[in-house]
């Protein structure tokens, strides 16, 4: 993904043109084409669908600007498969960030609860005594009031 983020998308002769995409000129591979399709040489692909069979019929400036036409299409597509990338690419470093901060606050909030039960068991401790020592003294009023009587 990091490959998509520095492709950048230009503008050339109303053909969107992709640059920096690993030494691959599509300026360069249309000029090539064109040379062919001036010098009458076709490319050798029977199966290739790029031209209709009717294309047989057209002439080379119709070749060109039907292949033009068909790269501006494949670029734009391109670029919104690029666009799409760099979009998923940011959604998922925001989700990142917020399973991380996600993750610390289960971590804070997982001490908070450790911290509370210790706390709960050290009053249930203290409860304990407190009940004995009521049940001392409880003991001692009934003695007490027994003597007194």
């Amino acid at each position: 993904s990091s490959k998509i983020r520095n492709v950048e998308v230009q503008s050339s002769d109303g053909v969107a043109v992709l640059e920096d995409c690993i030494g691959f000129s599509l300026t360069r591979t249309i000029s090539k084409v064109e040379e062919k399709l001036k010098k009458g040489v076709l490319p050798d692909c029977p199966d290739d669908d790029i031209i209709p069979r009717v294309g047989d019929e057209m002439g080379a400036e119709a070749q060109i600007r039907l292949l033009k036409a068909k790269l501006r299409v494949t670029q734009e597509d391109l670029a919104n498969v690029v666009f799409e990338c760099r979009k998923k690419d940011d959604e998922n470093q925001n989700l990142e960030t917020r399973l991380k901060d996600t993750e610390e606050e289960n971590t804070r909030l997982q001490r908070t609860i450790s911290l509370q039960q210790s706390q709960t068991e050290k009053y249930k401790i203290l409860s304990q005594e407190a009940n004995k020592k009521t049940e001392g003294l409880q003991q001692e009023i009934t003695a007490l009031e027994k003597v007194l009587q």
